[in-house]
């Protein structure tokens, strides 16, 4: 994905390069993602849109083939190649569950508005879902029940009030108890709750599938398109690259976090690592002996840690998120906070101890102050819209970004668009 700076007047160094790499490693993902891969060209010469969408991973793509399939000219800027930044670094789980509990968005923002988020966040994994289907993109989507299970006593009872605010504000979930949840998952726990129609898939393929139909419903899509300057023109934008510009009436800023270029925004934002491994893939009686069966599982610890099977039997493991501090360079905790990883599943599922770790990744993600995104207009910046700060749930927001931005343009207003605005934070 690409970073950003915008500015009204004036050259300003380049908004695509992120002064962090968002991702280090290389996931199982991209292992045989160059063939039958799609490129797309670089921006050259002059070109016109009426909205203009700066990153190319998943939220950029549900954005643009939202406003494609509405009938409205969009054109696509990557700096990079599609789908191999941030999303690539995905383990791809579709938990309908936002980052903050439900009980914790209740005592921010009460009952009703937090209703209203986690509904939209159920939302917007089954319109994703849909999507997939509807276009047959071949992601290996697979549906899953998803686990969040405590380790601990006093977190099992907390988790215990959760399940039973979810249940009355109409959110179906189940109760497990420490029997239930050993043999569904191999873990011993002190309860979990059982939430059903969640998803996984292959990040990176859903993403440029997703852009192969935006393209083929009129968006333009162009790869090593590095973003140097926004200007505001008396009409619009006009955005520039190394070889060309784009002029259009809006621009949507869907790069996951806004980097430092972009001052205004940059502390808004707290940056974390986080890490993923794939194991060797496990035969039957391996699978058996770990314990896990065929759901998503991640526990209630900050910062949680989260499993699940890929189509090929190798356990996915991830989680352990760091915060990136001041100076720190790229991969510089990889190995410790890996080996803490991969220690914490040793203990969770003791047969996975004569399993080998084949591939380790992390990726660099963005978090707000309340967990939940920014999508919509900032006062500083006008003409643009932004997607941003989606912390571990970018691939279940990205679906309600495009959606509530798609209604921005066609002059719908609703409720849903203030709980993600900028100005939130300071209501009381």
């Amino acid at each position: 994905m690409a970073g950003l700076v915008a500015r009204s007047v004036g050259r300003v160094p380049s908004l695509s390069a992120p002064q962090r790499p968002l991702r280090v490693g290389q996931p199982l993902w991209l292992a045989d993602a160059a063939r039958g891969q799609q490129r797309y060209p670089a921006l050259s010469g002059r070109h016109d849109a009426a909205v203009a969408v700066v990153g190319g991973g998943i939220t950029g793509a549900l954005v643009a083939h939202a406003f494609a399939t509405a009938g409205i000219s969009t054109t696509v800027l990557e700096a990079a190649a599609v789908g191999r930044g941030s999303t690539a670094a995905s383990s791809a789980l579709l938990l309908k569950e936002p980052d903050l509990e439900l009980t914790q968005l209740t005592n921010r923002y009460g009952v009703r508005r937090s209703r209203r988020i986690w509904e939209l966040s159920h939302q917007s994994v089954d319109q994703l879902i849909a999507l997939l289907k509807r276009r047959r993109i071949r992601c290996d989507l697979k549906m899953r029940d998803a686990v969040y299970y405590a380790t601990t006593a006093q977190a099992a009872e907390r988790l215990r009030q959760e399940h039973e605010l979810r249940a009355r504000l109409g959110f179906e979930s189940e109760w497990l108890g420490p029997v239930r949840l050993r043999r569904l998952t191999g873990i011993t726990g002190h309860g979990a709750v059982l939430t059903k129609a969640s998803a996984q898939f292959d990040p990176y393929r859903a993403c440029v599938g997703i852009l192969r139909a935006a393209s083929a419903a009129g968006a333009h899509v162009f790869e090593r398109s590095e973003v140097r300057r926004i200007e505001k023109t008396p009409d619009g934008v006009c955005i520039s690259t190394r070889h060309g510009t784009l002029h259009a009436d809006r621009v949507v800023i869907a790069t996951g976090y806004a980097t430092p270029r972009f001052r205004p925004l940059a502390g808004r934002f707290r940056m974390y690592r986080t890490y993923v491994l794939a194991t060797e893939p496990l035969d039957i009686g391996q699978r058996d002996d770990v314990g896990l069966s065929d759901v998503m599982v991640w526990d209630t610890e900050r910062p949680y840690h989260y499993a699940r099977w890929t189509p090929d039997h190798r356990l996915l493991l991830g989680g352990g998120d760091r915060l990136v501090k001041p100076g720190q360079q790229r991969g510089q905790h990889s190995g410790t906070a890996a080996r803490d990883l991969r220690a914490y599943f040793d203990a969770q599922l003791p047969a996975l101890a004569t399993v080998r770790t084949e591939r380790v990744w992390e990726g660099l993600f963005a978090v707000t102050a309340d967990s939940l995104p920014y999508i919509g207009p900032h006062r500083r910046y006008p003409r643009h819209w932004f997607a941003l700060g989606y912390g571990g749930n970018g691939m279940t927001f990205g679906s309600l970004a495009a959606r509530l931005l798609l209604e921005r343009w066609q002059g719908v207003k609703s409720r849903d668009h203030a709980l993600f605005e900028f100005a939130r934070l300071r209501r009381p």
